[in-house]
Protein backbone atom coordinates (compact mmCIF):
# COMPACT_ATOMS: atom_id res chain seq x y z
CA UNK A 1 0.00 0.00 0.00
CA UNK A 2 1.41 3.37 -1.07
CA UNK A 3 0.40 6.60 0.61
CA UNK A 4 -0.04 9.53 -1.80
CA UNK A 5 0.97 12.97 -0.53
CA UNK A 6 -0.73 16.08 -1.90
CA UNK A 7 2.52 17.30 -3.47
CA UNK A 8 2.47 14.23 -5.71
CA UNK A 9 -1.29 14.29 -6.31
CA UNK A 10 -1.71 17.86 -7.57
CA UNK A 11 0.57 17.34 -10.61
CA UNK A 12 -1.83 14.66 -11.81
CA UNK A 13 -4.45 17.36 -12.38
CA UNK A 14 -2.60 20.57 -13.24
CA UNK A 15 0.55 21.03 -15.29
CA UNK A 16 3.70 21.07 -13.18
CA UNK A 17 7.30 20.17 -14.00
CA UNK A 18 6.86 16.73 -12.44
CA UNK A 19 3.46 15.96 -13.98
CA UNK A 20 4.81 13.51 -16.58
CA UNK A 21 6.84 11.64 -13.96
CA UNK A 22 3.89 11.36 -11.56
CA UNK A 23 1.51 10.30 -14.34
CA UNK A 24 3.96 7.65 -15.54
CA UNK A 25 4.46 6.33 -12.03
CA UNK A 26 0.74 6.18 -11.33
CA UNK A 27 0.00 4.46 -14.67
CA UNK A 28 2.59 1.78 -13.86
CA UNK A 29 1.69 1.43 -10.17
CA UNK A 30 0.23 -1.92 -9.23
CA UNK A 31 -0.09 -1.25 -5.49
CA UNK A 32 -3.15 0.14 -3.74
CA UNK A 33 -2.78 3.92 -3.54
CA UNK A 34 -4.28 5.58 -0.46
CA UNK A 35 -4.51 9.02 1.09
CA UNK A 36 -6.21 10.58 4.07
CA UNK A 37 -9.47 12.44 3.53
CA UNK A 38 -7.33 15.49 4.39
CA UNK A 39 -5.95 15.42 0.84
CA UNK A 40 -9.27 16.83 -0.40
CA UNK A 41 -8.79 20.00 1.64
CA UNK A 42 -5.17 20.32 0.57
CA UNK A 43 -5.92 19.83 -3.13
CA UNK A 44 -8.71 22.42 -2.92
CA UNK A 45 -6.27 24.82 -1.26
CA UNK A 46 -3.54 24.16 -3.83
CA UNK A 47 -5.95 24.85 -6.69
CA UNK A 48 -7.14 28.08 -5.07
CA UNK A 49 -3.55 29.22 -4.55
CA UNK A 50 -2.81 28.57 -8.22
CA UNK A 51 -5.84 30.67 -9.22
CA UNK A 52 -4.81 33.52 -6.90
CA UNK A 53 -1.30 33.45 -8.36
CA UNK A 54 -2.79 33.44 -11.89
CA UNK A 55 -1.06 30.14 -12.65
CA UNK A 56 -4.38 28.63 -13.77
CA UNK A 57 -7.82 30.04 -14.46
CA UNK A 58 -10.87 29.44 -12.29
CA UNK A 59 -12.22 27.22 -15.06
CA UNK A 60 -9.02 25.16 -15.11
CA UNK A 61 -9.20 24.84 -11.33
CA UNK A 62 -12.77 23.61 -11.55
CA UNK A 63 -11.86 21.08 -14.23
CA UNK A 64 -8.91 19.90 -12.12
CA UNK A 65 -11.17 19.59 -9.08
CA UNK A 66 -13.70 17.56 -11.06
CA UNK A 67 -10.91 15.23 -12.25
CA UNK A 68 -9.60 14.92 -8.71
CA UNK A 69 -13.08 14.08 -7.39
CA UNK A 70 -13.40 11.36 -10.02
CA UNK A 71 -9.93 10.08 -9.07
CA UNK A 72 -11.06 9.83 -5.44
CA UNK A 73 -13.97 7.71 -6.58
CA UNK A 74 -11.94 5.38 -8.77
CA UNK A 75 -8.13 5.43 -8.49
CA UNK A 76 -7.47 6.58 -4.93
CA UNK A 77 -8.63 4.97 -1.72
CA UNK A 78 -9.44 7.64 0.87
CA UNK A 79 -9.09 6.79 4.55
CA UNK A 80 -10.28 8.72 7.60
CA UNK A 81 -7.82 10.32 9.98
CA UNK A 82 -7.91 8.52 13.31
CA UNK A 83 -7.45 10.17 16.70
CA UNK A 84 -4.24 8.19 17.01
CA UNK A 85 -2.97 9.67 13.75
CA UNK A 86 -3.74 13.20 14.97
CA UNK A 87 -1.76 12.47 18.16
CA UNK A 88 1.12 11.00 16.14
CA UNK A 89 1.08 14.04 13.83
CA UNK A 90 1.38 16.32 16.84
CA UNK A 91 4.37 14.31 18.12
CA UNK A 92 6.02 14.48 14.71
CA UNK A 93 5.38 18.22 14.35
CA UNK A 94 6.68 18.96 17.86
CA UNK A 95 10.11 17.66 16.87
CA UNK A 96 11.47 21.02 15.75
CA UNK A 97 14.36 19.42 13.90
CA UNK A 98 11.99 17.52 11.65
CA UNK A 99 10.92 20.67 9.84
CA UNK A 100 7.45 19.16 9.44
CA UNK A 101 4.46 21.46 9.17
CA UNK A 102 1.02 20.38 10.33
CA UNK A 103 -0.25 19.06 7.00
CA UNK A 104 2.84 17.04 6.23
CA UNK A 105 3.02 15.61 9.74
CA UNK A 106 -0.61 14.55 9.38
CA UNK A 107 0.04 12.81 6.05
CA UNK A 108 3.03 10.99 7.52
CA UNK A 109 1.12 10.00 10.65
CA UNK A 110 -1.76 8.57 8.61
CA UNK A 111 0.67 6.62 6.42
CA UNK A 112 2.18 5.11 9.55
CA UNK A 113 -1.22 4.54 11.16
CA UNK A 114 -2.63 2.57 8.23
CA UNK A 115 0.53 0.53 7.74
CA UNK A 116 1.53 1.93 4.36
CA UNK A 117 4.79 0.47 3.11
CA UNK A 118 5.71 3.50 1.03
CA UNK A 119 4.98 7.20 0.63
CA UNK A 120 4.89 9.02 -2.73
CA UNK A 121 5.79 12.70 -2.49
CA UNK A 122 7.46 15.61 -4.22
CA UNK A 123 8.49 17.10 -0.86
CA UNK A 124 12.09 16.41 0.11
CA UNK A 125 11.55 17.13 3.80
CA UNK A 126 8.54 14.83 4.00
CA UNK A 127 10.53 12.16 2.17
CA UNK A 128 13.39 12.42 4.68
CA UNK A 129 11.00 12.18 7.63
CA UNK A 130 9.17 9.22 6.09
CA UNK A 131 12.45 7.38 5.73
CA UNK A 132 13.28 8.12 9.37
CA UNK A 133 9.96 6.49 10.26
CA UNK A 134 10.84 3.35 8.28
CA UNK A 135 8.84 3.98 5.13
CA UNK A 136 10.26 3.55 1.67
CA UNK A 137 9.58 6.50 -0.60
CA UNK A 138 8.83 7.44 -4.17
CA UNK A 139 10.19 10.93 -4.76
CA UNK A 140 9.35 13.07 -7.77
Amino acid sequence: MIYLDTSAAVPLFVPEPISDAVEGWFAACTDVVVAADWICTEVASALSIKVRRAEISAEQAQAAWDEFAAFCGAGLRLVPVSRGAFAQAARLARAAGSGLRAGDSLHLAVAIDIGASSLATADGNLEANARLQGLTTVRF
